[in-house]
C-alpha cells in the first residue's frame, strides 16, 4: 500500500516555500497555511455567536480553520497576524523580546511542551490566539490592537472550549471562560474605539468575528449585546448589570428596529437580534419585576 499517496491526499496545509525571520529574535521558520479545496471544509450552522462550525469531513478530519490564522515565532513566542508580523517598530520589539520568558511560561503552564514547528491542530491553534492577545497588547494604535484583540479572544474563548471537551480533566473550560470575560471587554472598547476613531477600523481588516464573513459594524454592536447577556449577566451588582443591559438594548433597537434586512444586516442577523432582544427583556424583566414586552415592540415592527 502507498501510505505517502495517502498522506498527501490527506493534506490540509502546505509550508511556504520561503522562510520568514522573526523581527524579534531573528529565528527563522515556515508559515503554515491551511488547503482549502478539494471540499476539505464542510460548513455546518451559524451559532448566536457568529462562530461558523464545521462538519467532520470523512476524508479529511476534523479541522479548525481557525488555528491557521496567526503567525507564531516558535522560537520567542512571538504572535501576530500575517501583515503585522514583519511590520513592527524597534520599541514594540524590545517589549516583545522583554516579555518572551512570560510568554513560554504561560504555555508551558497551559500546555506543557508545545512546538509552533509542527502542524497546527486545535491545541496550537488556541496557544495562537493566547499569545497573540498578549502580543497585541504592545503594538501600536495604528494598527488597531484593540480590535484584534477582540477578535483573538472571542477566538480563544471557542477554541478552548473546544479543547475543554476533548480534554475535561485540563482546566481548558476556566481558560474559556477567562478569554470570553476578555473579549466581553475588548468588545466594550471597540464599541467607543468606533465612536471616537482612537483606532482606524480599516487597521482592523477583517472585524470577524469568524473567518467565512465579515459582519462589520452591525457585527460589532452584535457582539457586544451577545456578550453582555452570556458574560455581562454575571456582574455582581444588581443596579450595574440592568444599566448595561438597557444600554445594550438601546444599540440593538437603533440598528435593528426598522426590521428590514440589507446588505449590511442580512435576515440571519437581524432574526438572530430579535431573539436576542427578547432574551434580554425576559431577563430584565426577572431583575426588575417589570414588564419589559413594551420595549420589543421597536423590534416588532
Amino acid at each position: 500500500m502507498d501510505t505517502s499517496k495517502e498522506t498527501s491526499q490527506r493534506k490540509i496545509s502546505y509550508r511556504q516555500k520561503n522562510p520568514t525571520k522573526c523581527p524579534a529574535c531573528g529565528f527563522e521558520h515556515y508559515k503554515e497555511e491551511m488547503l482549502t479545496g478539494s471540499g476539505r471544509l464542510i460548513a455546518g450552522k451559524l451559532t448566536d455567536e457568529l462562530r461558523r462550525l464545521y462538519e467532520k469531513n470523512e476524508k479529511w478530519g476534523v479541522i479548525y480553520p481557525l488555528a491557521y490564522f496567526l503567525q507564531v515565532c516558535p522560537h520567542c513566542l512571538y504572535a501576530a497576524y500575517p501583515k503585522d508580523f514583519l511590520d513592527i517598530t524597534p520599541e514594540e520589539i524590545e517589549k516583545i523580546q522583554r516579555t518572551t520568558q512570560a510568554r513560554i511560561a504561560s504555555i508551558k503552564k497551559f500546555f506543557g511542551d508545545l512546538d509552533f514547528r509542527k502542524d497546527r491542530d486545535l491545541t496550537l491553534g488556541a496557544a495562537s490566539y493566547l499569545l497573540a492577545v498578549d502580543c497585541y497588547s504592545f503594538r501600536r494604535k495604528n494598527l488597531a490592537p484593540t480590535f484584534k484583540k477582540a477578535v483573538c479572544s472571542i477566538r480563544a474563548a471557542w477554541l478552548f472550549s473546544d479543547l475543554a471537551k476533548q480534554y475535561p480533566n485540563k482546566p481548558y473550560d476556566k481558560i474559556s471562560d477567562f478569554f470570553y470575560q476578555k473579549a466581553y471587554e475588548y468588545y466594550q472598547e471597540v464599541l467607543e474605539l468606533v465612536q471616537t476613531g482612537k483606532e482606524p477600523v480599516e487597521a482592523a481588516g477583517h472585524l470577524g468575528p469568524d473567518i467565512d464573513k465579515n459582519w462589520g459594524y452591525e457585527g460589532i454592536l452584535y457582539m457586544v449585546a451577545i456578550l453582555t447577556m452570556k458574560v455581562g449577566a454575571r456582574e455582581p451588582n444588581l443596579a450595574k448589570r440592568i444599566e448595561n443591559f438597557e444600554k445594550t438594548k438601546r444599540f440593538l433597537s437603533r440598528l435593528f428596529g426598522s426590521g428590514k434586512s440589507s446588505k449590511t444586516k442580512p435576515s440571519a442577523l437581524l432574526d438572530m437580534t430579535r431573539d436576542l432582544y427578547d432574551k434580554m427583556n425576559q431577563m430584565l424583566g426577572e431583575w426588575t419585576g417589570g414588564n419589559q414586552s413594551q420595549q420589543a415592540e421597536m423590534l416588532e415592527k
